[in-house]
C-alpha cells in the first residue's frame, strides 16, 4: 500500500467533524546506473522496478536496460549508457538529466479520436479519488491498456509506464500515453526519449513543451476531457483530423466566393 490513514478535522459550512482520511505516502529511492549513484527520487512505493527502468530510458541515458534490481530503497539498473550525466532542476521541483534535444520519434502510428477519449477515461484512478494527491499516466496500444501508474510525481508516472513497457518487451513506437499533469519540455522530452509518438494530457502545455513536441515529431494533445481535446503538434497522427480541416477550409472558401 502506498497510502496511510491520518486523523483530521473536516469543517463543513463552519461545522467541525472528526474524520480519518487516506493520505498518499512520500518515499525516497536512491537510483544507481551500472553501480554508480545517479540520483535520489521522491516517489510512491509502487512499481519501483519500472521506475528505475523507465527513468534511465526517459532521461535519454539508455535505449534499453539489461536488468533492474530493488534492494530496500535502492534501485540498481544495468544498461549501456549513451550520454554523460548532468542533473538539472525540473519545473516540478525534481531533478532530471540535462540533455540535448531528444532524437526524432519515428512512427507511422495513427489512432482515431475515439482512442484519445478512451485513454483519457483510463487516466482516472481510485487512488486519486481517495487521496487527491497523485498524478496518473497510462500506456495504451491498439486501444488496450498496457500499463497504469499513480504517483506523487507526474514525471514518475511516465517513467513507470515506460519501464513497464521495457520490462514487458513491448514496442513503444506502437504505443501512446495519457497523463494527468501539465506538459512542459521536461515531460515531452521523456516521451520523446522513450520513442512514444502520441502524448495525451488532461492538463495544459507550455510553450517549450509545444516547441519540443513539434521538433521531435510527437503528437501533443492537451485539455483532453470527455470528448474534447486540443492538438498542438503533429495532428496527422489522429486519423481524419487534417482531412476534415481541409474539407472545412474548402467549404469555407467556396462560401466566401
Amino acid at each position: 500500500m502506498f497510502t496511510d490513514t491520518y486523523p483530521g478535522i473536516r469543517v463543513d459550512d463552519g461545522v467541525p467533524q472528526q474524520i480519518t482520511d487516506e493520505v498518499i505516502r512520500e518515499d525516497r529511492f536512491s537510483l544507481y546506473l551500472n553501480n554508480v549513484h545517479l540520483t535520489d527520487q521522491v516517489a510512491s512505493n509502487d512499481m519501483v522496478r519500472e521506475l528505475g527502468a523507465g527513468f534511465v530510458i526517459c532521461e535519454g541515458l539508455c535505449d534499453a536496460v539489461e536488468s533492474v534490481e530493488v534492494d530496500g530503497m535502492e534501485i540498481y539498473v544495468e544498461g549501456d549508457t549513451r550520454q554523460e550525466v548532468t542533473l538539472e532542476m525540473r519545473s516540478g521541483g525534481g531533478h532530471g538529466i540535462h540533455q540535448r534535444t531528444p532524437r526524432p520519434v519515428t512512427s507511422a502510428l495513427s489512432v482515431p479520436a475515439v482512442e484519445v477519449y478512451a485513454a483519457t477515461a483510463e487516466i482516472m484512478s481510485d487512488t486519486w479519488q481517495k487521496t487527491g494527491g497523485v498524478h496518473c499516466s497510462v500506456l495504451m496500444k491498439d486501444g488496450v491498456l498496457v500499463a497504469k501508474s499513480c504517483d506523487i510525481g507526474r514525471h514518475n508516472t511516465v517513467d513507470k509506464v515506460v519501464g513497464a513497457a521495457e520490462l514487458g518487451q513491448i514496442d513503444r513506437s506502437l504505443c501512446y500515453i495519457g497523463c494527468t499533469g501539465r506538459q512542459p519540455a521536461g515531460m515531452v522530452g521523456k516521451v520523446a526519449n522513450a520513442g512514444i509518438p502520441i502524448l495525451i494530457s488532461r492538463a495544459a502545455p507550455t510553450n517549450k513543451g509545444i516547441e519540443l513536441a513539434t521538433e521531435t515529431g510527437i503528437t501533443l494533445i492537451n485539455f483532453s476531457r470527455n470528448r474534447r481535446f486540443t492538438i498542438f503538434a503533429h495532428p496527422e497522427r489522429i486519423a481524419g483530423i487534417t482531412e476534415m480541416l481541409a474539407e472545412t477550409g474548402k467549404a469555407e472558401g467556396e462560401t466566401d466566393e
